[in-house]
């Protein structure tokens, strides 16, 4: 009897159904969701406005670019100091300030009545990005265990993560035409109440049982690391890769880089300890989601310059087009826990990527005519699904195998690979076009050098391919042997 009961209560254990949402983690997923989502439509909504904000609050050309650089280097720039913070205070303090803050901010831009007033809201924008963006992974990834149920949560986090940034640049467009640029800051505030009212009561604060001591020295480092990093990037859109104004912080980033790492082998309680950076998981999953987002979102960028500037569509027609985009990445935020569950996460990453070059490289053949939106919309749509399977494969990767005290820095990484990706891919693709078209503004260069950068786009999307065919496959090889 000894010897048969726990081998019934074994087989009883693998037969056992599982696990399924119950209806506090359903309202904490929806909260939490929403939430991403909001940030995620921050990144893009201001685009298409931008020309209307310039000419109502008096901007100048140059100084335009700071409504969204402003945005950009704060949400980038202070990810990986605030996924740490929420670690020692804990996540959910830090999501409700984060989300508050945002609120105001929203509010004091909408209200703007001059270009400083605008920027700074953007500042406070950017900074409650950085906070809550970390921290609502976190609290995702803590409230619903290892497996099935954090995929299938993780993956419609990253459809909606994705989707949002699609949505924006409609949604910028459908604002600023029909009522007024100030819409698409005031549309965050009632979200962001939503979720303050509803968030504390069904959400629990997660912090560590002991509070460590802050690394000061290497948070200070890291932050004007990535600070100066992402300032480099968003001046090679404007003034090219080999401009002092774009060499210069990146090579001052890279040597503050240099500076966090000797900081953090040196700090007995480092803000990211270098074991964690020493794990394929982290190390390539980061790689990957990087490529992930800067690939598809610059892919955006050239979609919507081919549509307005060779084909001759309106900002608000090339925006609702990339409506199919966004359904290509719901369908692949929901297709992914389920190939995950079948295969394996590596399987979920290489399948995705090469699903995603595939229809990226048949953007190729886009012409200047109009007929060319019949190869454009399905090659978007199943790019999408590519794009999101890589995605919700890079969250898992990057979360998995960390206790729930180092979740907040793990989420914080993801978040930072996430936000610089976004910045970087678009100057890596204009400084691409800048230079196939010479400075010619008319239908036929610039179709030749939107190509020249899909042609680019798609090979970054290989190289992801094969980081993870090599890396992460040969990892999970040697787990298995």
């Amino acid at each position: 009897m000894s010897m048969t009961k726990p081998a019934s209560r074994a087989v009883a254990a693998h037969q056992a159904p599982p696990p399924r949402l119950t209806g506090r983690l359903k309202i904490v997923l929806v909260v939490l969701l929403v939430a991403q989502f909001m940030l995620a439509v921050d990144f893009s909504i201001l685009n298409v406005a931008l020309p209307a904000i310039g000419d109502d609050l008096g901007f100048t050309l140059a100084n335009l670019q700071w409504v969204g650089t402003a945005f950009a280097l704060c949400a980038a720039g202070f990810t990986l100091f605030f996924g740490r913070i929420g670690d020692l205070i804990g996540r959910k303090r830090i999501f409700l300030a984060s989300l508050a803050l945002l609120a105001l901010a929203s509010l004091a831009g909408g209200l703007a009545p001059t270009p400083d007033i605008l920027i700074i809201a953007r500042v406070a924008q950017g900074l409650a990005t950085a906070a809550a963006t970390p921290a609502g992974l976190a609290l995702l990834t803590t409230s619903f265990p290892e497996g099935p149920l954090r995929q299938k949560a993780l993956g419609l986090n990253g459809a909606l993560m994705s989707a949002g940034f699609t949505t924006g640049a409609i949604l910028g467009g459908v604002l600023t035409d029909l009522l007024t640029w100030r819409w698409a800051f005031f549309i965050n505030i009632p979200v962001a109440l939503a979720v303050l009212l509803t968030a504390p009561t069904v959400i629990t604060e997660s912090r560590p049982t002991q509070r460590p001591r802050i690394d000061l020295p290497g948070a200070i480092t890291a932050t004007l690391a990535l600070l100066t990093i992402v300032y480099g990037l968003t001046q090679a859109g404007e003034h090219g890769w080999t401009h002092p104004l774009t060499l210069t912080p990146l090579t001052a980033g890279a040597a503050l880089l240099t500076a966090f790492h000797h900081i953090e082998r040196k700090t007995t309680q480092p803000l990211v300890p270098l074991h964690i950076l020493r794990k394929p998981t982290i190390a390539w999953g980061n790689t990957l989601g990087l490529l992930a987002f800067a690939t598809e979102t610059s892919l955006v960028y050239l979609l919507t310059l081919y549509m307005q500037k060779t084909l001759g569509f309106t900002a608000l027609t090339a925006g609702l087009s990339f409506a199919i985009l966004g359904l290509g990445t719901a369908t692949g935020g929901i297709l992914a826990p389920k190939i995950i569950a079948r295969t394996s996460t590596t399987t979920t990453l290489i399948s995705g990527g090469l699903l995603q070059a595939a229809f990226t490289t048949t953007l190729l053949l886009l012409s200047d005519t109009p007929a060319s939106m019949a190869l454009l919309l399905p090659a978007t749509f199943l790019g999408g699904i590519g794009n999101m399977l890589v995605i919700v494969g890079f969250m898992v990767t990057a979360t998995t195998g960390l206790p729930d005290h180092e979740q907040g820095l793990a989420t914080g990484l993801a978040s930072m690979s996430q936000q610089v990706g976004i910045t970087m891919g678009t100057p890596i693709m204009s400084a691409i076009v800048t230079a196939t078209t010479a400075g010619a503004t008319t239908a036929g260069p610039i179709l030749h050098g939107v190509t020249t950068a899909i042609a680019a786009n798609a090979a970054l999307v290989l190289l992801g391919v094969l980081i993870a065919a090599v890396f992460l496959r040969a990892r999970r090889d040697r787990a298995h042997a």
